[in-house]
């Protein structure tokens, strides 16, 4: 039986916020909904497995213009998946790059800590280090807050 579900129903079964949706539904992500007489929008099984796939590929850190780009490769099911391929190298390459930089600011908070000798704040090399980078070993910037508050690489 196919689903006729309100807006905060899809939300309960796709554990997705009602303002995320419409965000979908306005940037053109998801489908537009089917309408009552009553012109309350109804959701069926195609919203359903389209917010699953949005969801799961967002999980795994896909940005929504990657997600576009593949589901409108879905189109075509006959076509080659190399496009779709080349989608997920890319972001494998953006995760492996994000996981370098963690493990790079791992090894210098343990030379962080280790150069601490536990005694005064005024001669702490924690403090010191967070203070001036030129104390650091190791490159280890990750994306930092701009002044609009989005975040920079």
């Amino acid at each position: 039986m196919e689903p006729n579900l309100t807006i905060g129903e899809l939300a309960a079964r796709t554990s997705c916020k009602i303002q995320t949706i419409r965000y979908y539904e306005q940037i053109g992500l998801m489908p537009n909904a089917s309408r009552t007489s009553g012109n309350q929008r109804r959701f069926g099984r195609q919203h359903l497995e389209r917010l699953a796939f949005i969801r799961h590929s967002r999980e795994l850190g896909f940005s929504l213009d990657a997600i576009r780009e593949i589901m409108s490769l879905t189109d075509e099911p006959d076509r080659s998946c190399a496009a779709v391929d080349r989608i997920a190298k890319r972001q494998l390459q953006q995760v492996e790059s994000r996981i370098a930089r963690l493990q790079a600011l791992a090894i210098e908070f343990r030379r962080m800590i280790r150069r601490c000798r536990g005694g005064r704040i005024a001669e702490c090399r924690i403090v010191e280090a967070l203070a001036d980078h030129t104390h650091c070993s190791t490159e280890h910037q990750l994306e930092t807050p701009r002044v609009d508050g989005r975040a920079r690489s």
